[in-house]
């Protein structure tokens, strides 16, 4: 039982990191895709725009595969019914990021 519960506390840990990174990733995209080209005065927006997206989407795939990835460690070493509300906290947090990191992708698109 102890090492359950070691190696929930280190998926958990993983879980962060890939959260942090996919953060990460989001606000550089916010950076590259609105600000860089804000500071800058000539027309050229594009190749901001385009690395801004794909820091983007590359955020939330990593929330994304993060979550995925404790999900199904979850499911194999088998849920009890205490630990169910932290798995949907878990999940709605995820979609939360998720949807931030799609609102910046709306954010770097609309000028």
């Amino acid at each position: 039982m102890e090492e359950d519960r070691r190696t929930t506390l280190a998926a958990e840990r993983t879980l962060l990191a890939w959260w942090r990174t996919g953060f990460t990733a989001i606000a550089a995209a916010l950076a590259l895709g609105r600000v860089v080209p804000a500071l800058i005065n000539h027309g050229t927006r594009w190749p901001y725009v385009v690395v801004g997206l794909g820091f983007a989407l590359y955020g939330i795939a990593l929330i994304l595969f993060g979550t995925q990835r404790i999900h199904r460690l979850n499911l194999e070493l088998g849920i009890s019914e205490a630990d169910q509300q932290p798995e949907r906290t878990m999940l709605g947090l995820a979609g939360v990021g998720v949807v931030l990191g799609v609102a910046v992708i709306v954010l770097i698109i609309v000028q």
